[in-house]
């Protein structure tokens, strides 16, 4: 197999179905695909209303979208899952006594961190689930 040269069905153009979109494609079980990159996005975007959440890039390599691996609102930072501001609510760390702020309403009696104090204990092997 090698990279071959398809046209969209959509505007006409040729595009590239490199020998790894191949692969993929056969992995999966799809058929090759029939409109470009960016007739692709754009027909996924009207489907999403809109918003376009990954697909293919207008390289014509294949980009996952969608879920991230930052911090942030929704499933991961800059995903475009949520457009508003994240809720922070204020509290204090029960282990140093700062003063922050955390993106859940704390309970009463529940131990609530500070970034740093949660992530020395994430970091720190823990022996009291046996």
């Amino acid at each position: 197999m090698s990279d071959r040269s398809l046209t969209c069905r959509d505007c006409g153009q040729e595009f590239v179905f490199t020998l790894g979109e191949q692969e993929f494609y056969q992995q999966r079980g799809f058929s090759e695909p029939q409109r470009c990159p960016n007739c692709r996005s754009a027909r996924k975007a009207q489907r999403n209303g809109g918003a376009s959440t990954g697909g293919y890039s207008n390289g014509g390599g294949y980009a996952s979208g969608g879920y991230s691996s930052g911090g942030g609102g929704g499933y991961g930072g800059e995903s475009g899952f949520s457009s508003s501001p994240r809720q922070l609510y204020p509290a204090t760390c029960s282990e140093c006594g700062q003063q922050t702020e955390v993106p859940f309403n704390p309970s009463p009696g529940k131990p609530v961190y500070c970034r740093e104090c949660f992530s020395s204990r994430r970091a720190a092997p823990r022996y009291d689930s046996y």
